[in-house]
């Protein structure tokens, strides 16, 4: 399992060379405060009860409610000016986002801040005088963030006025920290930037550990950890985040359907797309996943679970492939995948799963945490290998 070790190195390397270079960087270009798309051009603020936060605003607040998204930055860094694009083109669509840190602040965050950002929120939003009186709809927050930020939003993921998580270019660093994955009890949705990203094999790991039944969402996009907050509103990851906060948060069914089902709006796009539990509206789950069009169905097995093998991304020389194990009529209490792999083709690490074999026809069997399924859930696990990942087959048997 490549995870928790180098990774979370490699991770932390990261998280404190982005907190130094936004320290050096300093103020955002004069007048980049004002606008985004949406309906609503965007400003950001202080507030004396909430120093050290950057909070983004409709400009002019609007006669809807505002529900409330709140932000832990990329290497927790103190600056609220981190991902400064990114979250006023959310609030521009009709959301109070508030950032961890004043506006070109220094040193580092702590998720106890999310959890103040929160409460603010809910104060303003009863204390007569405030701008935010009767503004802001407290029963619709979300909490999100970005690498180092992505933990902090975990940490305060099981606070009850939490209506959904958000986690970008981010994995727990520890498997002692699973227990903030079994806790959770909102939907959930991982903004990934595929292979490249330093995060993805975290990100995928806590996938996999998700509850039985969790609804959840997982892109994947192949732009490498740094995201597309930088670019004018936020880039392609602003547009997919205020479309989820569309949904989640204010019930936009429309926006909605760009997450859930196998022609959802992102599916079969430049975003790899897996799904848990999804529905638009009513209380059925959904118990597919989403895979890319290479997948390949199982060989026949044992009628107790099938498996399907799909390549999500494939380089010259090397490949990344899921396979999605599904329960059949009834529950098991584990899962064996026989993996026949390409020719030439081997596995160089493999997360979610254990491995018997790095090449050829290798047996896959479940961790401990994802080998009890219901009746027609799933479990994924996935791997990189070299070669080429095209034409590999599954069988699964249950026990």
């Amino acid at each position: 399992m490549l995870r928790r070790t180098a990774i979370g190195a490699v991770l932390t390397a990261v998280v404190v060379s982005v907190t130094a270079g936004v320290t050096v960087l300093g103020a955002a270009p004069a007048g980049a405060a004002v606008g985004g798309s949406g309906p609503y051009p965007a400003d950001y603020e202080t507030s004396a009860g909430l120093p050290n936060h950057t909070i983004y605003r409709p400009q002019t607040l609007p006669a809807e409610r505002l529900p409330v998204f709140v932000w832990g930055n990329g290497g927790c860094s103190a600056n609220g000016l981190s991902q400064n694009n990114f979250l006023r083109e959310i609030a521009s669509h009709g959301f109070l986002a508030i950032a961890n840190g004043a506006p070109n602040g220094v040193g580092s965050t702590t998720s106890s801040m999310l959890t103040q950002s929160i409460d603010w929120a809910v104060a303003e939003n009863s204390r007569q005088g405030s701008k935010y009186y009767g503004k802001v709809d407290t029963t619709k927050i979300a909490v999100g963030g970005f690498s180092c930020g992505g933990l902090e939003a975990y940490a305060v993921s099981n606070d009850p006025r939490v209506t959904t998580t958000t986690i970008f270019s981010s994995g727990l660093l520890n498997d002692a920290d699973d227990y903030q994955l079994r806790r959770l009890t909102k939907p959930i949705a991982y903004f990934m930037g595929g292979p490249g990203d330093i995060a993805y094999p975290n990100g995928m790991d806590d996938w996999g550990k998700l509850p039985a039944g969790l609804p959840a969402f997982m892109g994947n996009l192949n732009v490498g950890h740094g995201g597309t907050y930088d670019q004018a509103n936020g880039g392609e990851f602003g547009r997919v985040a205020v479309l989820y906060l569309k949904w989640r948060l204010k019930g936009d069914t429309t926006a909605g359907s760009t997450f859930v089902g196998n022609t959802c709006g992102l599916c079969r796009t430049q975003w790899q797309v897996q799904q848990k539990n999804l529905t638009l509206d009513g209380p059925t789950p959904e118990p597919s996943t989403s895979v890319s069009p290479s997948a390949s169905p199982s060989v026949p097995g044992n009628p107790g679970c099938s498996a399907v093998y799909a390549v999500q991304d494939q380089w010259s020389g090397g490949f990344v492939a899921n396979v999605t194990v599904t329960a059949g009529s009834a529950a098991i209490n584990g899962w064996r995948v026989s993996l026949g792999l390409p020719s030439g083709a081997t596995i160089s690490s493999l997360w979610n799963a254990v491995a018997g074999g790095t090449s050829g026809a290798v047996t896959v069997t479940n961790q401990s945490y994802n080998g009890r399924l219901a009746a027609g859930q799933s479990a994924t696990f996935g791997f990189q290998g070299s070669g080429t990942g095209s034409g590999g087959t599954v069988s699964c048997a249950a026990g």
